[in-house]
């Protein structure tokens, strides 16, 4: 049995959708916080359940023979963590630390843990190997930087491995368009630039343009999220078989900029997306783009929809059949 932790929300969902269709049998745990039942396959067990909760946590690790853990669960808005920076503590170090003694007292030995690029913070070479320097610009990067650490020394003193992959923008849709992403804030940039031909919003704010970038704008390393799930099936296969813990970046190697992004979706959308220039963010660097070497070589996992454009194909596709969201 694998528990997926934040089965109801964007990555989540598509985890125990793949998890499900490869034979295995997956319990959810989310606190609807900001997840959507709606988005859960219907075979997985659900539960509503706040993973700080030790007490209902025990209780569904005593109801099932849990072999492994996807952990999905955490605040991840960079914005509001520099706002309010004991939420993000609370939530994803203070949760980590429930679950962690809960897996201890079960005798849980393996955990595929939902990180960030976040954790480098301003890169000082690019791409980003996993050996880059770790210096996070914000509470949410530290939070996850933090519960690496909390993995490393459990792992240390009760046996308990984990595989830690260090996410960059996902993005993209299920191919059935299903399910997808969709937030009761959204703030990732994919989602927002579609919300424009939607009829959403009436302008994409683009939060910068005097960046040292080829056209002044944030470049970004965007994985299609059905790859990154895959990589989550790879890394639980390398814990199954007895590997030792480990981290591992997951991205395409490859960037866009915020203005090409823009571009892609009026093509693909075939309607015009005005901008609006906005200062720039706090915690915002110029440049993230992964070396994903070392998962493609101990992993042997292979990215098979890095073209941005198929990114956005997907993402809309979904948009267009829920339109409202869930």
């Amino acid at each position: 049995m694998i528990l997926v932790l934040g089965g109801a929300g964007y990555i989540g969902s598509h985890a125990v959708k793949i998890l499900i269709e490869s034979g295995e049998s997956v319990v959810v745990v989310d606190n609807l916080e900001t997840g959507h039942l709606a988005s859960v396959n219907k075979k997985a067990i659900f539960y509503q359940v706040d993973i700080r909760d030790e007490e209902a946590l025990t209780a569904v690790f005593e109801a099932h023979d849990i072999e492994a853990i996807l952990h999905f669960s955490a605040n991840s808005l960079v914005g509001e963590s520099c706002e309010n920076p004991l939420k993000y503590f609370e939530n994803n170090v203070y949760g980590a630390n429930v679950l962690l003694k809960v897996m201890r007292d079960h005798d849980v030995k393996k955990i595929i843990f939902s990180s960030t690029a976040a954790v480098y913070g301003e890169p000082k070479i690019v791409p980003i190997t996993e050996e880059s320097e770790t210096l996070p610009t914000n509470p949410y990067g530290e939070s996850k930087l933090m519960m690496e650490k909390m993995f490393k020394w459990s792992d240390a003193a009760h046996g308990i491995k984990f595989v830690s992959l260090r996410y960059f923008n996902v993005a993209g849709a299920d191919k059935s368009g299903d399910i997808g992403e969709a937030h009761t804030v959204e703030t990732h940039l994919i989602p927002l630039v579609l919300q424009v031909p939607l009829g959403k919003r009436e302008a994409i704010s683009i939060y910068g343009d005097d960046y040292p970038t080829k056209d002044g704008t944030c470049i970004r390393d965007y994985i299609h999220v059905i790859d990154l799930i895959h990589a989550h099936l790879l890394a639980l296969n390398y814990l199954r078989a007895g590997n030792e813990s480990n981290i591992f970046n997951l991205g395409s190697g490859s960037g866009f900029s915020v203005k090409e992004v823009i571009e892609v979706a009026e093509e693909v959308t075939g309607k015009p997306i005005k901008t609006l220039i906005a200062p720039r963010r706090s915690g915002d660097p110029s440049v993230l783009i992964a070396s994903p070497e070392k998962a493609k070589a101990i992993l042997k996992w292979e990215p098979k929809h890095t073209n941005v454009r198929e990114i956005i194909e997907d993402a809309w596709r979904f948009h267009i059949n829920k339109p409202n969201g869930y």
